[in-house]
């Protein structure tokens, strides 16, 4: 129903978080745009196929769950629940990319 917003959420904390470090530490904050894109992008697909499938609409309320607040209470776990999850595997495969990245990039210089 609503799991994208958990995404877009996640992605605006870490963007609060790249302004605050990105004149201390440059290659983190260039890592850490990354992750707000495959976040954003991520967001995006889920928010086309909800309008596809009819969750969200172009009038008020723009989620269709909002209509009852009983499917609000629904949509309202879904966001904790799937949402949450898709934060941490969105998270550690960004984490996993970055660490063979650096592997890769330390067996290249000792060849």
């Amino acid at each position: 129903m609503a799991c994208f917003t958990a995404c877009v959420a996640e992605a605006l904390v870490v963007f609060g978080v790249k302004k605050t470090i990105e004149k201390k530490h440059p290659t983190l904050s260039k890592k850490l745009t990354t992750l707000i894109y495959m976040l954003l992008s991520g967001s995006l697909l889920l928010m086309v196929e909800h309008i596809y499938h009819g969750e969200i609409t172009y009038l008020y309320p723009f989620l269709t769950a909002l209509k009852d607040p009983a499917d609000t209470q629904v949509m309202l776990k879904e966001i904790v629940t799937v949402g949450g999850c898709m934060d941490l595997v969105m998270t550690a495969l960004w984490a996993i990319y970055y660490k063979v990245f650096s592997f890769k990039k330390a067996i290249e210089v000792k060849a």
